[in-house]
């Protein structure tokens, strides 16, 4: 069985290269909403941090996806 080391540094399928850039724009979007030097709504700044939250979910995700026969080596 891999550790979680082992299966960050494997690499990564390219549909999941494109997801964790996609999570990693959003983790962007929601950090910049969430440190915006202006006042801004409560309703922006709850879906500001989902958007951060979600965006960090999906990067770590496809970070750690590896293909099968990488998994077994």
């Amino acid at each position: 069985m891999n550790t979680i080391v082992e299966r960050a540094t494997a690499p990564t399928p390219k549909f999941f290269k494109v997801l964790r850039t996609i999570g990693l724009v959003l983790a962007s979007v929601g950090t910049a909403i969430l440190t915006a030097p202006i006042a801004l709504p409560v309703v922006v700044t709850s879906v500001g941090g989902y958007i951060a939250v979600a965006g960090g979910v999906i990067s770590a995700v496809s970070q750690l996806t590896v293909e099968k026969n990488e998994q077994s080596q």
